[in-house]
């Protein structure tokens, strides 16, 4: 299934993208799309059931924003360095182990909205990534296997990034992943049942109209399904986190100088086989 959530910020209501390409409305159906659906089966065989009934209200969805496919997310979970290509270009070692790091829930905006360039930015960079979303409580997982199983589903994140307030402010990376609106999430949140393999996944990024990602998730150097395991090793996940997975080659960090990093007026597009596309006009905080 693909599910999401339209509206005004805020005021979001759950709605599925119907096998025709039809938007559906579920708020009669269901309250939101949560942790709390995603973890509970027979309010997901409900609306499996109605969607495939083909009973549930059609929506218009000229002039509809669409939100972040998720609501009252928990935590956002990061993995840095997780791509072969994108460690040499920055010239990095590919890490031993998962390189994990966090941005805040209220990052999240919708898969359109503006994106914010923070004041006195300078470094503002683009990262197209794979978000997985959690649909059931895990901790300590011992297998690939058990790991997929606590995948509820798969959707477009973009972590965007300050690269001098991450790299040459001092401290941890936070300063540059936390900004306001720097992680536009969605179209859909696209159910595990729908992406057979995760290590399958084209993902292409163009900042305006000229390509700068285009890489697959064969490239990571954790997959999916070992980052899942291993982040619940250091911490329980619960139905509703997300992980944004890193992403390809092509960052501006990446690029010859002078590094062509994002400024008030550019517009990013951005998307992942499957799982829908975005696009983003930056402005100015």
């Amino acid at each position: 299934m693909k599910l999401l959530r339209v509206g005004t910020a805020g005021a979001e209501r759950p709605a599925l993208l119907d096998a025709g390409g039809a938007l559906r409305d579920l708020s009669g159906t269901v309250t939101d799309i949560d942790g709390a659906l995603l973890a509970d089966d027979t309010a997901l065989d409900r609306v499996r059931a109605a969607a495939d009934a083909g009973t549930l209200p059609v929506l218009d969805p000229a002039g509809l924003r669409i939100g972040p496919p998720l609501a009252r997310i928990g935590k956002v979970v990061c993995i840095g360095l997780n791509y072969h290509d994108h460690a040499a270009e920055t010239g990095a070692e590919p890490p031993a182990e998962p390189v994990v790091f966090f941005k805040a829930a209220d990052t999240v905006v919708g898969p359109n909205d503006t994106v914010l360039v923070p004041r006195g930015s300078v470094k503002t960079d683009w990262e197209v990534e794979l978000a997985v979303v959690i649909g059931r409580t895990a901790r300590y997982l011992e297998s690939h296997e058990e790991a997929l199983a606590h995948v509820a589903g798969y959707a477009v994140a973009h972590d965007v990034s300050e690269r001098e307030f991450q790299i040459e402010r001092g401290g941890t990376w936070d300063k540059g992943k936390n900004c306001e609106t720097f992680n536009p999430l969605g179209p859909w949140l696209v159910t595990a049942d729908e992406v057979p393999d995760p290590q399958a996944l084209g993902l292409r990024l163009w900042v305006n109209g000229e390509l700068k990602q285009d890489g697959t998730t064969a490239q990571q150097i954790f997959p999916v399904a070992e980052v899942v395991r291993y982040v619940s090793q250091f911490m329980t996940l619960y139905p509703g986190d997300v992980i944004n997975t890193g992403t390809p080659a092509g960052v501006a960090l990446g690029q010859p100088e002078p590094k062509p990093f994002l400024r008030a007026g550019d517009v990013v597009e951005l998307e992942i086989d499957g799982l829908g596309r975005q696009r983003q006009e930056l402005k100015g905080a």
